[in-house]
């Protein structure tokens, strides 16, 4: 995100402290909560783009990991912006298949809806790329008081956000983008998404971080979810960019990945 606005996320964003328990979920794609034991190959990596953006965020990645072998899945662009939490989780539940083990790799906001979706497929591991990081056992909000409240400003008579882009000043979200070729492909697929979205949250069922995990950060804004990440035991490593850094430098964003999917014991290839 332009670093103008890193401040003010930064202070704003969900933490383990203002998430709100609930029980323990149990789950799993039959129905019966088991822990994961990640398979070596075969597995699927599923790049979830924030709700906010689309696959354009992570199109020139995605070639860059196919070239290293590795297959991909990533949710289109939905025919209808979302409403909703529940339509984000039908939209990508409609992408993700029921019969592959996947590995979650989710951008920006994507991050909270991980838990939610290891109950409804066969989740072996996630890399979680400069992306929220819900702490276990809660539900998380979409987006804490004093950040709706920023929002609130910037909605229009029906309720409606403007696209994510004109959040932020120009010059910063301009400093997002190599050229102006990438920013109007991740552009054009910007959703509008209403005011009351971002009054939502997601479940968090317990023990959804059991399985193999991996964090990575660009610069220094998701500081926090990279220190629970760490604190998990997971791999993490930081590349120094802003949050989309994955248009910005796609091959290195790839490579990085690579190497955080082989710590944790993943390697692409049908088995």
């Amino acid at each position: 995100m332009p670093a103008s606005a890193a401040t003010t996320l930064a202070a704003t964003r969900p933490t383990a402290a203002n998430q709100t328990a609930v029980p323990p979920t149990s789950g799993g794609a039959d129905g019966q909560w088991h822990r994961t034991t990640i398979r070596q190959v075969g597995v699927l990596l599923a790049l979830l783009p924030s709700p906010l953006l689309g696959p354009a965020t992570w199109a020139p990645v995605a070639a860059g990991l196919t070239r290293l072998g590795w297959e991909i899945v990533t949710p289109p662009v939905p025919q209808r912006a979302p409403r909703t939490p529940d339509d984000v989780m039908r939209s990508f539940l409609a992408a993700l298949p029921a019969d592959r083990d996947l590995i979650l790799v989710p951008h920006s906001n994507a991050g909270l809806y991980v838990p939610a979706l290891t109950t409804r497929r066969r989740v072996a591991g996630y890399v979680f790329v400069d992306a929220g990081l819900p702490a276990d056992g809660t539900s998380v909000a979409l987006a804490p008081p004093a950040f709706r409240d920023f929002l609130g400003g910037k909605a229009d008579a029906d309720g409606l956000l403007p696209p994510w882009t004109r959040w932020w000043d120009s010059p910063d979200v301009a400093a997002l983008f190599p050229d102006a070729a990438a920013r109007e492909l991740v552009e054009r697929e910007q959703q509008r998404l209403p005011l009351s979205y971002f009054g939502g949250s997601l479940p968090v069922p317990g023990g959804w971080d059991e399985r193999p995990g991996a964090y990575l950060a660009f610069g220094d804004t998701y500081d926090s979810e990279r220190k629970a990440a760490a604190a998990r035991g997971w791999r993490v490593a930081t590349l120094p960019g802003q949050h989309l850094h994955t248009v910005v430098a796609p091959e290195q964003v790839a490579r990085e990945m690579d190497a955080l999917l082989t710590a944790i014991g993943v390697r692409p290839g049908r088995g």
